[in-house]
């Protein structure tokens, strides 16, 4: 999701401070788009054999009026989806629509057993729930884990049926970098939210990371962050993070995406962060992209559940 504001402005008004003495970039780069090409490969095989027993794979994105960032990441969607052989369509409901009208869809969607994967667009408009309209998200369709039931399976660690895009994709970069296996290792998550900071710390403690969550709140977060051999960092907050953040060698991963006077710009100040760290991945070319094929594994999943089911 793309956001606007002011770069380098934290976590309760923290303004990173990196003022050392330029250096040449030391960190190795977790290329997403290359890790993203090769996860395509795979997922585009099995859609040719889901295909070739007659399952189209299909995916719905459903979203609140028209807003062009959603409208954009439909775009995205598609295309990728044209890429491995995933159908993407898109429901627009009206701007005014209740609670209980964006429920109605859901359930409509779920009636249709063309559909394999549903996707509710969000930010919601301000009028809306998602408290109220989570649980009426199909367990079987909810591909990118939205529903209280999945991440409810994954906070019990009795096998969510789909693992949220976002933190997915944070995975298995990791999987790549050195710090894997993660057992043992000290971890550091910067955000809380539901949709990436809490189901990804989930993730990391079921590898047996000793994990540390810190959030604005957090009395200083700077300490907490310099502790750790892995940094995951998910605030929103543009250029949060820089070098002296950061433990000498560790692995950070930046999920941050903040559109600022129409540049892309990390959670984490890549540029000094790059000189310090071990592994870092870039914004743009890290998460996102890898996000989006994760996406599309669990469509791919989903799809050949319901076959299998029929």
């Amino acid at each position: 999701m793309e956001r606007r504001g002011s770069p380098r402005r934290g976590f309760g008004g923290v303004t990173p401070h990196f003022n050392q003495k330029r250096l040449p970039m030391a960190a190795r780069i977790l290329d997403g788009r290359a890790l993203a090409a090769e996860l395509r490969e795979v997922l585009k095989s099995e859609a040719a054999e889901l295909r070739a027993r007659g399952v189209v794979p299909r995916l719905l994105v459903a979203m609140v009026g028209e807003d062009e960032s959603s409208l954009a990441y439909v775009r995205g969607m598609r295309s990728l989806g044209e890429r491995i052989g995933v159908e993407v369509a898109v429901d627009v409901l009206p701007g005014d629509v209740d609670d209980a009208g964006v429920r109605a869809a859901l359930a409509r969607y779920d009636a249709d057993d063309a559909v394999h994967g549903i996707i509710l667009q969000q930010p919601l408009p301000p009028h809306l729930s998602i408290r109220a309209i989570a649980g009426a998200m199909p367990e079987r369709k909810d591909v990118d884990g939205a529903s209280p039931v999945n991440q409810g399976r994954l906070a019990f660690a009795t096998g969510a049926r789909f693992i949220p895009a976002t933190p997915a994709a944070v995975m298995l970069l990791l999987e790549r970098s050195s710090a894997w296996p993660l057992r043992g290792r000290a971890v550091t998550v910067v955000g809380r939210s539901n949709v990436v900071g809490l189901p990804v710390s989930l993730l990391l403690m079921a590898h047996d990371a000793t994990v540390t969550v810190t959030h604005k709140a957090t009395v200083d977060i700077e300490a907490r962050v310099r502790e750790a051999e892995v940094v995951v960092v998910a605030a929103g907050a543009p250029h949060l993070v820089d070098a002296n953040w950061l433990r000498p060698g560790a692995v950070v991963i930046d999920v941050g995406t903040t559109v600022v006077d129409g540049k892309l710009l990390g959670d984490v100040d890549f540029e000094s962060a790059a000189r310090v760290a071990g592994e870092i991945t870039p914004v743009p070319g890290g998460v996102g992209p890898v996000t989006n094929v994760a996406l599309m594994r669990n469509v791919l999943a989903a799809a050949r559940d319901a076959s299998a089911a029929s």
